[in-house]
């Protein structure tokens, strides 16, 4: 068995209006900040994929209204602003991070191939945010981002991703935060069927980024299979949108912690907790770790540096001594007591840029992660292994 790649009928904005609509996925920002960066810009998709910026600001994020907004955003958006290509096609979509360039395949991935495990996950998701997004998904009748998943390089894949560059670009834009956007429309029938091809030699896939919209993606596709039962397989609903990256191409960014309480303690005693199993040292500025087992914090205004000491995990165990297991096992769950990060809200998640969360209200721990986890993270895909269990096991019967 193979992963299946589908190419569909994409709906895409005018070209003179894409750097307009673009917008970071939905995830990376809260909704203060995206209403910030949407104002003045009618044509954000952010109304779409945080409707809750056009409501009042201390609307519930799960409220009716909220989807119900997004739906009409996006009706409204799909009017004015999109086109649906005219045949299933496959599209390319290069990013630009400084040095780094990666490029991937934008198709649909099977509801089947995540069900029978050859789309891979590396963590378990939040009950409600998972909902969240399923719901949202089901309300708009479309996925309004892509997932990110990684594979096993193909050299014939890379070939005809570098074959379709030559041709000029549908978009090309650099958004403010600095990365620049390029996107091709693949229609012709031969470059598409040897895509098809290529993939039917990608054994398996990895989520690398979108576990939540992956997951919602599933979700919504079984249950329109329930309520079809004559159902045949190839209804649009068992595909969800997805880039696919190589391995090789793939660069993974911070994800930290936020910590909205320190579960009943003030900052000195939960210090003085936290020296057990770390070296504790208060730092002029913020920290970015430089090497394994080491994390920033930022407590009550000032940034600490936490190393782990021996002990304090397992050296011969090459799960149990990644960085996100010692964070687990020895601070979130025995000292602040967050024990299933899944659905405990009193934990949050924010990628690197997020420089808003530096605020004294918050505990942010800072995790990087290093070339040594890297590398094991793309080994459990190249090796075709199963989900990675990290500090979570407990909640797997859950």
């Amino acid at each position: 068995m193979s992963v299946v790649l589908r190419p569909f009928e994409g709906y895409r904005p005018r070209p003179e209006l894409a750097e307009q609509i673009a917008s970071p996925p939905y995830d990376v920002m809260n909704s203060e900040e995206a209403r910030k960066m949407a104002e003045g810009n009618r044509l954000s998709f952010l109304h779409v994929v945080k409707p809750e910026i056009d409501l009042d600001p201390g609307i519930d994020l799960y409220d009716d209204r909220v989807y119900a907004k997004g739906k009409e955003n996006f009706d409204r958006l799909m009017k004015a602003s999109f086109s649906q290509d005219e045949k299933p096609c496959f599209y390319l979509y290069q990013q630009r991070m400084g040095d780094h360039v990666q490029a991937g395949i934008v198709g649909c991935a099977s509801i089947d191939d995540y069900m029978e495990n050859r789309i891979k996950k590396h963590e378990l998701t939040r009950a409600d945010k998972e909902a969240d997004r399923t719901r949202h998904m089901d309300t708009l009748n479309a996925n309004a981002g892509p997932v990110f998943l990684t594979y096993k390089a193909e050299p014939a894949v890379d070939q005809l991703m570098e074959g379709i560059k030559k041709a000029k670009p549908v978009y090309d834009f650099v958004s403010p935060d600095g990365v620049g956007h390029t996107f091709w429309v693949v229609s012709d029938g031969k470059v598409i069927a040897a895509i098809e091809a290529s993939f039917g030699k990608i054994p398996c896939a990895y989520v690398a980024d979108g576990h939540h919209r992956t997951a919602s993606g599933v979700n919504v596709g079984k249950q329109r299979r329930e309520k079809i039962p004559g159902y045949r397989g190839d209804e649009e609903y068992n595909y969800f949108m997805a880039v696919f990256f190589p391995h090789d191409q793939l660069r993974i960014l911070d994800y930290n912690r936020v910590v909205k309480d320190l579960n009943g303690m003030d900052p000195e005693t939960f210090l003085v907790r936290a020296a057990n199993s770390f070296e504790v040292r208060k730092e002029a500025g913020r920290v970015k770790p430089d090497s394994q087992k080491t994390f920033g914090m930022f407590l009550d205004g000032s940034w600490y540096r936490l190393t782990a000491k021996e002990g304090a995990y397992p050296s011969d165990d090459p799960v149990g001594s990644l960085d996100v297991a010692i964070l687990q096992n020895n601070l979130l769950g025995p000292i602040l007591g967050i024990k299933h990060p899944r659905k405990d809200k009193r934990i949050d998640f924010v990628w690197v840029g997020e420089q808003d969360h530096w605020r004294s209200e918050y505990t942010v721990i800072v995790n990087h992660l290093h070339e040594e986890d890297r590398l094991f993270l793309i080994n459990a895909l190249l090796t075709g292994g199963e989900r990675i269990q990290v500090a979570q096991k407990d909640e797997a019967s859950q």
